[in-house]
């Protein structure tokens, strides 16, 4: 089946990623098209739907995935390319002005969620041969991914406004106040309840399967949000219903070079569970800003000893170190960079820069489960997990730690070292610091400041541990554009 992408430049109706704007929501559907004489068949609500992915491929909103995901934490630094906002970030200096605090790309999203939701149920009135189960799928996909770009927005600004209708003017979307991180985080496990329920097991195609949203797909952002409120059987549970689908699997680590090729340059492997499906029709923008001669960004002189470790002998190689995630002669990041891996790198060109967005991977549910095992004081189940993950990977004995299985905090540090490792600049690790640090009351605040002074400027350091100290911090301000647009909006304390 050819992917979702193709689809959509045959399909006019979601003009998303070709648009530019200042609004969040501007980009709406036409009236007087979709909304009075669109919603008539179900091809044309499959259409809808497929308009949804398609704006998962708008450059700027893989762009604000990967700088909320990393620039805060300590795996990137800077070229003499790099942005002054992306650096601001870096360094702690975040303000209302800068423009990764733009969520407008994650908002059109949700806009088109919410356009499939509000009028995809009128098409079974009008076509006979449309179900009530393929209707509730096509629903399902929709509240899937409304929970996941919330679940970005929460993570990244706490409180947001929380949209649930399709909007048509500016009006509209510019009289809404924010809603509490509670009822942001209630809003995502409702919409995946309902997906849960009725989203489809498979569509008989993996790249499909892969790109568009299945039942195990539900159950791995269930599994994220459950962790993230510290929800551990639920985590247990939702990951247990994607390792028991036994659909997936870790990619085999004996060849360095296949392995990454089968991976991250080819992707949709047995391992990938959801991916932004950039093809050479829908490139993304990664050679821009990590390939290039103006590339804006490099690993952190840091990461080949500090998380992959170095093997003086010569005989251990961790797979997802050098010739994996990174190149360690000049820092590219390669995931994203790479046209082969292993002993011999070469880098992709600019019509090669169609690396896939890596949502979920089967190694993510492992290790999911096994931080959530950690805390229900299961942890010799967890140790077993992170070393099938290790072991996969050839993990060096450097970086081999021995937790006590009874010692709970150890073993999460453990977990958190190893996710740095596995998913190096899959828009993570700071949200995988932040989760680790806010749990009990922020017990374990001292590792995320020990994070984000690792890439500071030695005179800023102290000034960033003090930003930080305030956990309100934690989260980006509100662009100035949306206060001025919304009046009802409130600034995020922290920035007041």
């Amino acid at each position: 089946m050819t992917k979702y992408i193709k689809l959509i430049f045959s399909f006019i109706l979601i003009t998303i990623v070709a648009t530019s704007c200042n609004k969040w929501l501007e980009v709406k559907p036409q009236d007087g098209i979709i909304r009075d004489d669109y919603w008539k068949t179900k091809e044309q609500f499959g259409a809808a739907v497929i308009g949804c992915y398609s704006s998962l491929l708008d450059n700027a909103l893989v762009t604000d995935l990967f700088a909320w995901g990393e620039l805060r934490a300590d795996m990137v630094s800077s070229t003499l390319q790099t942005s002054t906002d992306a650096i601001n970030i870096m360094d702690g200096n975040i303000l209302a002005s800068n423009s990764f605090t733009d969520w407008s790309p994650v908002y059109r999203t949700i806009n088109n969620c919410n356009t499939v939701l509000e009028y995809g149920p009128s098409v079974i009135k009008n076509d006979a041969t449309l179900t009530v189960k393929q209707q509730n799928a096509y629903l399902a996909e929709a509240h899937a991914l409304r929970a996941l770009m919330y679940f970005y927005l929460l993570r990244t600004f706490g409180e947001v406004p929380l949209q649930l209708t399709a909007t048509s003017t500016d009006k509209e979307v510019t009289q809404l106040v924010k809603s509490s991180q509670l009822d942001v985080y209630n809003q995502i496990i409702t919409d995946l309840k309902f997906a849960q329920q009725n989203a489809l097991e498979t569509y008989g195609d993996i790249n499909t399967d892969k790109g568009r949203i299945t039942k195990n797909t539900v159950f791995a952002i269930e599994a994220d949000a459950y962790l993230w409120e510290d929800k551990y059987d639920s985590c247990i549970a939702a990951c247990d219903s994607v390792i028991g689908s036994q659909r997936y699997g870790l990619v085999d680590g004996t060849d360095q070079s296949q392995w990454f090729n089968t991976l991250y340059f080819n992707g949709n492997s047995s391992e990938g569970i959801f991916e932004f499906q950039f093809d050479q029709q829908a490139l993304n923008p990664f050679y821009n800003q990590f390939i290039s001669s103006n590339r804006l960004y490099v690993a952190a002189s840091n990461v080949s000893s500090d998380v992959f470790g170095l093997d003086h002998s010569g005989l251990q190689k961790d797979i997802r170190g050098d010739g994996g995630s990174i190149n360690a002669v000049d820092g590219t990041l390669l995931k994203y960079a790479g046209a082969t891996g292993g002993e011999s790198i070469t880098l992709r060109t600019a019509s090669q820069s169609f690396a896939h967005w890596f949502v979920y991977r089967y190694a993510d549910i492992l290790l999911m489960k096994a931080e959530a095992l950690t805390w229900v004081n299961r942890g010799g189940e967890a140790l077993a997990l992170v070393q099938t993950v290790r072991d996969r990977a050839h993990a060096i004995d450097e970086t081999v730690e021995t937790p006590d299985s009874t010692s709970a905090d150890d073993i999460a540090q453990y977990i958190l070292d190893e996710r740095a490792r596995e998913f190096a600049y899959e828009g993570k690790r700071w949200f995988d610091v932040l989760r680790f640090a806010k749990r009990n009351n922020y017990k374990q605040l001292s590792v995320l400041l020990d994070v984000v002074k690792k890439n500071a400027p030695t005179y800023l350091q102290q000034t960033i541990l003090n930003k930080y100290k305030d956990v309100r911090s934690h989260y980006f301000p509100i662009n100035q554009n949306e206060l001025q647009a919304d009046k009802k909006l409130i600034q995020n304390p922290f920035y007041q």
